[in-house]
């Protein structure tokens, strides 16, 4: 007789102590490549990063976390444009956040509004994933004068309302990026000893998860039933327009 048969969906998840959030061409991909001996493709144009990548950042001889490169975001993003909702689905499994920001964007655009638009698209995604442990990192401070990389932190704080940490660094020039990893080494270490020292923590942690990748599965579902719905209209628009066309031929 003939047996069961089911069709299975398979998602690989990946595992990282640190994510990377930002717009396309933040620099998450330098600053990866600058602590850790991860070689993503680095470009001066958006979307450089197509799939996540991973790299080993090892702050001494026995000390390392993993830091995970993902497509950058843009504006619309949990509605379906650009790469990276696709990937958001990844940062559930991290720890801690990193917000990189480009303080002197090549388009003259402001970084403060850059980066509301970012938790904004983060929030709509996962609301539990936005509350997760985030750091502002503002990169590219070389490509400004000390005046206005504290002006422009005033202004990307105050926009944020930001409570967290927040550093100034060049991940091309590898300015403040040890000071850096090395804190975030700390945290992750203090944050591990915490879990494992506290039941209680370590079960809502667990529930924390389970609630990221609950919000992070509903949001891509309704998203691909949204585009399969756009589809149809789209095909039933066409036949539509055809069979109302009127053609008219002239001898």
């Amino acid at each position: 007789t003939e047996g069961e048969s089911r069709k299975l969906k398979l998602e690989l998840k990946v595992l990282a102590d640190v994510g990377l959030l930002g717009l396309p061409n933040a620099g998450k991909s330098t600053f990866i490549r600058a602590v850790s001996a991860a070689t993503p493709k680095v470009a001066d144009y958006p979307f450089t990063t197509l799939i996540p990548s991973l790299g080993v950042v090892k702050v001494d001889a026995h000390r390392s976390f993993v830091a995970a490169d993902i497509p950058g975001l843009i504006e619309g993003a949990s509605e379906g444009a650009g790469l990276g909702i696709r990937f958001l689905k990844h940062l559930t499994r991290n720890r801690v956040l990193l917000h990189l920001v480009d303080i002197a964007p090549i388009d003259g655009s402001d970084p403060a509004d850059a980066a509301c638009s970012v938790v904004r698209e983060l929030e709509r995604f996962s609301p539990a994933l936005a509350a997760r442990p985030r750091w502002l990192v503002l990169n590219k401070i070389d490509l400004l004068d000390s005046e206005a990389v504290a002006s422009c932190r005033e202004r990307v704080v105050a926009a944020l309302n930001w409570q967290g940490p927040v550093y100034e660094i060049s991940a091309v020039a590898g300015q403040h990026t040890e000071t850096l990893c090395g804190d975030l080494m700390t945290h992750l270490e203090t944050q591990a000893e915490a879990l494992r020292d506290n039941p209680e923590a370590e079960q809502a942690e667990h529930a924390v998860q389970e609630q990221m990748q609950q919000e992070a599965r509903e949001r891509i579902a309704a998203l691909q039933a949204a585009r399969a719905a756009a589809r149809a209209r789209a095909r039933d628009g066409l036949d539509d327009d055809d069979s109302e066309m009127e053609v008219e031929y002239r001898h």
